[in-house]
C-alpha cells in the first residue's frame, strides 16, 4: 500500500490549495499542521522540508525514483502532483503550456497581490502608529489586486476555467 504523502499545511491560501489538489486527485496525505502564529515554521523539522519556512510543502515518502522526497512552493507541488496523478495537468507541450502560464500568474501575482492587500488591511492598522503609513501599500495592494481579478474576469467571461480544462491552475487561482 502506498505511503501517504505529508502536507506540512497550515490554513493559508496557499495550504488550501494543495489540499484541494490532492483531494481532487484522490492522492492519500496525512495532514502535518505547522502554526506559524506560534512560530513553528521556524523549527529545524520544517525548514529541512521548506527552506523558506513558507506554507505549505510535502513530503512524498514514494517519489519517483521510489525515495522521499520533499518540494516547497505551493506551484512547484501543484506541477509535481499533477505529474504523479496523471491528472489536471495535460502532457501535450501546448495545454501544460496555457495552464502553467495561468499558474505562474496566480503564484508570481494574484497570490502575493492578494496576501499583500489582506496585510495592509487587517495586520498593519494593528502595528502601525500612524495610519498614513499604511495608507499607500492599502491602495497600491487593493488596486493591482482589483485589476488581477479583472484580468481573471476577463478570462473566464467565455469560459469555464483558466487553460482549457479544470486543472492545477483552478485549484491555485481559487482560494
Amino acid at each position: 500500500m502506498t505511503q501517504p504523502i505529508e502536507l506540512w499545511y497550515w490554513p493559508t491560501p496557499n495550504g488550501w490549495k494543495i489540499s484541494i489538489a490532492l483531494e481532487e486527485m484522490g492522492l492519500p496525505y496525512e495532514m502535518k499542521p505547522v502554526n506559524i502564529g506560534a512560530g513553528e515554521q521556524f523549527d529545524a523539522a520544517f525548514l529541512a522540508i521548506s527552506p523558506n519556512g513558507r506554507m505549505p510543502a510535502i513530503v512524498d515518502p514514494d517519489g519517483p525514483d521510489g525515495q522521499p522526497l520533499s518540494i516547497f512552493e505551493s506551484g512547484a507541488i501543484l506541477q509535481y502532483l499533477g505529474v504523479k496523478s496523471g491528472q489536471f495537468y495535460p502532457q501535450d507541450p501546448r495545454g501544460k503550456a496555457e495552464v502553467d502560464q495561468w499558474l505562474f500568474w496566480q503564484v508570481g501575482g494574484l497570490g502575493p497581490m492578494a496576501g499583500q492587500t489582506h496585510h495592509f488591511r487587517q495586520y498593519a492598522p494593528a502595528i502601525v502608529r500612524d495610519q498614513r503609513h499604511i495608507a499607500y501599500g492599502v491602495r497600491r495592494y487593493t488596486d493591482e489586486t482589483h485589476r488581477l481579478y479583472g484580468v481573471m474576469d476577463r478570462r473566464l467571461a467565455d469560459r469555464d476555467y483558466l487553460a482549457g480544462d479544470y486543472s492545477i491552475a483552478d485549484m491555485a487561482a481559487w482560494p
